[in-house]
């Protein structure tokens, strides 16, 4: 369990697992629902959750397909759940993946001033 738990300390490794528990996904699907992500990361974290024990891969033609192993978890599993569910676990998940973002951070585009036109 122990392993387990160091395994999922990661938030980005969490958030794979959280797409994962719903079902079935290739690496391709689990990198288009993280943008900030590359593939390259993706397949590295998916492999680090293979070798947990926390994922199961199976292939499917060229493509791998990946799905939790829930039964690893153990009652981890249900705590996740309860996590996932939480609307303020999503928030403090967001700002843990925006801190732990490498690269260049996207600029925000500046607002322009709209001009009110009166006859």
């Amino acid at each position: 369990m122990s392993d387990a738990l160091a395994t999922i300390a990661s938030p980005r490794r969490r958030e794979i697992l959280r797409l994962l528990w719903a079902g079935e996904r290739s690496a391709g699907e689990i990198r288009a629902a993280m943008p900030d992500v590359t593939f390259g990361a993706v397949s590295q974290q998916l492999r680090t959750l293979e070798r947990a024990g926390l994922v199961r891969v199976r292939a499917q033609g060229a493509r791998r397909i990946y799905r939790a192993e829930r039964a690893a978890l153990g009652p981890l599993g249900a705590v996740l759940e309860r996590m996932w569910a939480d609307s303020l676990w999503r928030l403090k998940l967001a700002a843990e993946l925006e801190a732990s973002r490498r690269g260049p951070r996207p600029r925000r585009r500046a607002r322009t001033a709209r001009r009110s036109h009166r006859p």
